[in-house]
């Protein structure tokens, strides 16, 4: 991982953890955050819900940003279809353009066992 600002996320639709170097060149992953979303507030209109949805989802996935700083690279991982989500909203997002991102499909595991997990997809 030389020179390169590498990170790993793992997340669902209201839950991230966030993996990556604390050092500046460090090569030791390590989890450096977790990341709650807002749940939905019920609503009679769907069409203010799904408003609303789209708006915490925003915030959700800008806060999980705010750790990737400078990244190059990044594998995202989670269940469903967030991670899929959160990877366009990079590819959408100027500072991201250039990061190389990456996915698959995993259960929610230990911080321990997920900073193995993404040590073993950034090789």
């Amino acid at each position: 991982m030389s020179n390169q600002k590498a990170f790993g996320v793992w997340l669902d639709n209201h839950q991230a953890v966030v993996v990556g170097s604390e050092q500046a060149e460090g090569d030791t992953l390590a989890v450096l955050a977790h990341v709650k979303g807002e749940l939905v507030a019920p609503n009679s209109s769907e069409n203010t819900s799904n408003n609303q949805e789209k708006t915490l989802q925003g915030k959700f996935f800008k806060e999980i940003s705010s750790h990737l700083l400078n990244a190059t690279h990044i594998h995202v991982t989670g269940t469903g279809q967030a991670q899929e989500k959160f990877i366009h909203y990079l590819a959408d997002t100027p500072q991201f353009k250039n990061a190389k991102t990456e996915d698959s499909t995993s259960n929610k595991m230990s911080d321990e066992r997920l900073v193995e997990f993404i040590e073993d997809k950034l090789k």
